[in-house]
């Protein structure tokens, strides 16, 4: 006998406005950002404007809001229909909904005032870690419930992937996030240097993996056949597809530290799981184009597919790239530059947001019980989108090869053609132009499409409560011909499918995390490097507040180009005592790692306040406020006694003195800087700053 039931559209209507409202958002500050590597004077003169504090900003706002909403919606939408029942509750629901705009919000308000861990894609402090956990908790609760109350006894693939979402983007999360709270809003990563950079991009490439892409593929397998009107091209292909996916992408992440300081070993395992990788990447990406066989006549008109098309291409083009980037011969080139900025939009505009607005035209429509005001702005939308992903990667490809093949050119004398870095900066600035128009032109998409869904609902009635029904799920399922399969008998049974996909993700995590953190020899001591002073010590985490790593690295690689113009290469010991680790992805300025003793007290004060002074051109932003804002001490002895428990040989009681030693080091630089006739009270925190800059790199000496 029938059941009757609805289905909540209204939480799928409530992730769809703060999609698009997110989406506005966080690309506007990426716009920004874009404009400022060309208009430093767009950083607008404050600390809270800069692009090292809202750099962060845009990756949050976009990579959780943007698209964390609308993977929400496009779930919430489809796990219902698939299992033919309501969401488990919809208390839960609205705990979600909110929960996770609260967790935005602190993001929008803690980043810009320098509240960061550092860590890429996870730069929110401890509090607001707790609360993504509790809420994604919550999600799991709600979803799982609705799994259990099922009316279907087999789970089709699009909730494969949403289960293995779920269980990968909780262990990373947790995993990543170990830090020892210093105050409310500050805290020390556990890890220290080589541990803390493997976990980072560990972490940093399965967020992409497993929240960028495998909830995306979930809602592909569902919304695609839908929009086409035709079943997946093949049901093979896709249990194929999801289990090598899984198990390979958690391998990949070291792929993000060739020729750095980690283990020649880990490096090779990434190395040999990314190319792997290029398999079930491109076996998704096939699954989805043959589905649409023969209705490309459909796709010519339907801008709804058109979006799809692209999108899953997008899709295609980022993972065969990724694997080509790992490469180590590709990877001297490109890593450190804007080749990786193009690489990685090509998937977040092409993949993520298209595929975002191919839903979000295709469902707002059917829960407003309503035709879509505008085909035709629908079609002026995919071409604009499409235009602005040309004009924004195709430069950025151009700068990346540009300063990579730049940076490491020598004269027929043997000598760097470039010595410097700023160069090559300057010769990328029309590149970066073009870039920002292609922001321009893919923002405007957006608008156009906020605008025509807004008339769309207006034009219609939200059906909050959909009318359905089905046959209750049968207590004994009797499989038909051709269903007695172990996979067939798998996808009846939730919860040992989401047992499963936890064991298949964990494997290659423990093999590549365990020796480097139980095998004391996979990162060897240097009897040199000495724990940070405590004026040092301050200094790093203004440093870090002031978001410097988003521009310069401090890794030196083992290439002659770079020894040459930096100094001796990296060596995993000088890290130690590093919580955080701050290699950095992307070169937008020079490394910094060797900088200590470089230039005078007086040059790198002169540089925090006017960069142009003592590099013309230089796209850098003053730091004006660090003369003005008086260094915080009060925390000096917690930061002391919370690095000795971190296993920082700090002396014993030294908290107790750490403040006098402080103020005797920063006497002495503010008497070097008054030798050069620079009045500067030495308690600034830019006094601080300049006492770190100085250690950098100091503690070993080159061998002759």
């Amino acid at each position: 006998m029938l059941e009757k039931f609805s289905y909540d559209n209204k939480i799928v209507r409530n992730f769809g406005i703060a999609t698009v409202v997110w989406g506005i958002i966080g690309m506007t500050v990426g716009l920004l950002i874009a404009f400022q590597l060309f208009k430093p004077s767009l950083n607008m003169g404050n600390q809270y404007t800069t692009f090292g504090r809202i750099r962060p900003l845009h990756t949050n706002a976009v990579i959780f809001a943007f698209v964390g909403n609308g993977i929400f919606m496009g779930v919430y939408y489809s796990l219902q229909r698939l299992l033919k029942a309501r969401m488990f509750s919809d208390i839960l629901s609205k705990i979600h909904f909110w929960g996770w705009q609260l967790i935005i919000v602190s993001a929008v308000i803690t980043l810009p005032l320098g509240l960061t861990t550092s860590h890429e894609y996870a730069e929110l402090e401890w509090p607001i870690d707790i609360a993504i956990t509790l809420i994604w908790v919550v999600f799991g609760i709600n979803m799982f419930g609705t799994i259990i109350k099922r009316r279907e006894h087999h789970m089709y693939v699009a909730i494969w992937f949403y289960i293995a979402t779920f269980v990968t983007v909780a262990v990373l999360h947790i995993v990543n996030s170990f830090q020892l709270p210093i105050s409310a809003f500050k805290s020390y990563y556990l890890y220290a240097g080589v541990q803390d950079a493997l976990v980072q991009w560990w972490y940093g490439h399965n967020a992409v993996a497993f929240f960028l892409t495998t909830p995306y593929l979930g809602m592909m397998y569902y919304f695609l056949p839908k929009m086409a009107n035709r079943p997946i091209y093949s049901y093979k292909l896709s249990i194929l597809h999801f289990w090598s996916l899984i198990f390979i992408y958690i391998w990949a992440g070291p792929h993000h530290l060739l020729y750095s300081s980690l283990p020649g070993w880990a490096q090779s395992l990434g190395i040999v799981f990314s190319i792997m990788l290029i398999a079930p990447s491109w076996g998704g990406m096939i699954n989805g184009l043959l589905t649409l066989r023969g209705a490309w006549d459909k796709v010519r008109d339907d801008a709804v597919l058109k979006f799809m098309v692209v999108g899953l291409t997008s899709y295609g083009m980022a993972t065969f790239e990724g694997p080509m980037l790992s490469f180590k011969q590709i990877n001297a080139v490109a890593h450190f530059t804007d080749w990786i900025v193009a690489h990685v939009h090509v998937g977040a505009l092409g993949w993520n947001g298209f595929l975002t607005f191919a839903i979000l035209y295709w469902l707002i429509p059917r829960i407003y019980q309503t035709q879509l005001y505008s085909k035709k702005l629908a079609g002026f939308h995919f071409w604009i989108g499409t235009f602005g992903i040309l004009f924004y990667a195709i430069p950025m490809y151009w700068a990346g090869f540009t300063q990579g093949l730049m940076l490491k050119e020598f004269t027929p004398e043997g000598m760097l053609k470039y010595p410097g870095f700023l160069e090559s900066t300057l010769q990328i600035i029309p590149m970066h132009m073009f870039r920002g128009m292609g922001g321009v032109l893919y923002l405007t998409g957006v608008l156009v499409m906020t605008y025509n869904l807004v008339k769309t609902v207006k034009q219609g009635t939200l059906l909050a409560d959909e009318p359905a029904e089905a046959m209750p799920l049968a207590p004994v399922f009797i499989p038909h011909a051709g269903e007695k399969t172990w996979h067939r008998a798998l996808e009846r049974k939730p919860m040992r499918f989401l047992v499963l996909s936890l064991i298949v993700i964990l494997i290659g995590g423990m093999i590549e995390m365990m020796p480097t953190f139980l095998v004391s020899s996979n990162v060897p001591t240097i009897a040199s490097v000495k724990p940070y002073s405590p004026l040092e010590l301050q200094g790093r985490d203004i440093y870090i507040r002031e978001g410097c790593v988003n521009c310069h690295s401090q890794m030196v690689r083992p290439f002659r180009s770079e020894t040459e113009r930096y100094g001796e290469y990296s060596k995993a010991g000088e890290f130690v005592y590093d919580h955080p680790f701050l290699w950095g992805s992307k070169r937008t300025g020079p490394d910094l790692h060797r900088e200590g003793g470089k230039y005078s007290n007086a040059w790198h004060f002169n540089h925090l306040m006017d960069p142009t002074t003592m590099s013309p051109g230089s796209i850098m932003p003053p730091y004006l406020w660090l003369i003005e804002q008086q260094l915080d001490i009060s925390t000096t002895a917690s930061k002391i006694s919370a690095m000795r428990s971190l296993g920082v040989p700090y002396e014993d009681d030294f908290e107790e003195t750490a403040n006098k030693n402080l103020e005797n080091q920063a006497e002495m630089i503010a008497k070097n800087l008054a030798a050069d006739n620079i009045k500067v009270k030495s308690d600034r925190e830019i006094i601080a700053v300049i006492a770190y800059l100085q250690r950098l790199g100091t503690d070993i000496k080159a061998e002759k």
